[in-house]
């Protein structure tokens, strides 16, 4: 097993001096830390983590906690996981995705002292896991916010994302605009806070607009957006632009919608929000998407724990970012009367 003496010796530097670089306990000069680098990456050196801790009291490992997804992982979902990871890796954390969905997961999490601090995301306006963890005193940071805005947050600018959505249905003619969201097994008041919203901004841009509202929820698959094809075109024939903020149902929305007879975009106007672009060009006809800022909360998130952890004096960050539009084939001017 290669050994930091050996680091050592390829570097032609001190065992200490490996030790400063590599647990970033001290300044080294910039070609001796790159001498270093490229001595571990030679040679293969992996950190003994748990002899590290031991030394140090820190782990320099992060947990990312996560309620267990009711259905199958979503591209950005995985954007958000995949960003949090590498941008803790570049800092020298590692960060590991723990789900939590009750009090005795919250509970081990808390006791062993595996990590340093917490990355939250799903976030509820109410969360038990943020009280948990004031209560413990691990520090911690928040993709999504709950009620206290005064907590280190980082988050998707729900209002700004809706009402450019909606603002984009309009500048075609449309007025009768739905809102097509997710319903979740929690009980109601325990949904993910992004959920609550998304509605309110909705509800909001209807109101400025003075269309009635029409709102559907289902589940995060692409039966649940069959589903909500089918009570459009039988309960709301008179819409005829959609905001989808459910990337599962999506595809099946769509599909549906087609199979019904109606031609998307000439009969029904769909952009999917906080979403990917990859993937409306996956669907036929391409789709219209708000794109998340996925990769970008997901470093900021991290950093955020991060500087805590590292005691930058900077302010803990409270950052709204909104999506951003991708224009595709599936929104069209309103259907002649």
């Amino acid at each position: 097993m290669v050994t930091m003496r050996d680091v050592a010796e390829r570097a032609s530097v001190s065992i200490a001096t490996v030790s400063f670089v590599i647990n970033g306990t001290k300044r080294v000069a910039p070609e001796t830390r790159a001498r270093i680098e490229a001595a571990i990456r030679e040679l293969g050196y992996r950190r003994n983590v748990v002899a590290r801790a031991l030394a140090s009291s820190r782990t320099r490992i992060l947990a990312l906690l996560h309620p267990y997804l009711e259905a199958r992982p979503i591209a950005t979902a995985n954007q958000f996981l995949m960003s949090a990871a590498h941008g803790a890796r570049e800092r020298g954390y590692d960060l590991v995705l723990w789900p939590v969905n009750d009090d005795e997961q919250m509970s081990h999490l808390l006791a062993g002292g595996l990590v340093d601090g917490a990355l939250l995301m799903e976030v509820q306006l109410r969360d038990p896991r943020v009280d948990r963890l004031i209560a413990s005193g691990l520090p911690f940071a928040l993709i999504g916010r709950t009620e206290d805005e005064d907590l280190p947050f980082v988050d998707m600018d729900f209002t700004t994302t809706i009402d450019q959505a909606v603002g984009h249905l309009r500048s075609f003619g449309h007025r009768r605009i739905a809102l097509v969201t997710l319903r979740m097994r929690a009980s109601t008041g325990n949904e993910p806070g992004w959920i609550m919203r998304v509605k309110s901004a909705y509800l909001d841009a209807m109101a400025a607009a003075g269309e009635p509202p029409t709102v559907i929820t289902v589940e995060g698959t692409s039966a649940g957006g069959r589903k909500a094809a089918r009570r459009l075109s039988e309960d709301f024939p008179e819409v005829t632009g959609v905001v989808v903020v459910n990337e599962g149902a999506s595809a099946g929305l769509v599909k549906e919608t087609r199979a019904l007879g109606r031609s998307v975009p000439d009969d029904l106007s769909i952009i999917s929000a906080a979403t990917t672009a990859e993937l409306g060009e996956m669907i036929e006809p391409s789709l219209t998407v708000m794109t998340a800022p996925a990769t970008e909360l997901g470093r900021l998130g991290v950093n955020a724990l991060i500087d805590q952890l590292e005691g930058v004096p900077d302010a803990p960050p409270n950052i709204l970012i909104p999506c951003t539009l991708v224009p595709g084939q599936s929104v069209g001017p309103v259907p002649a009367l």
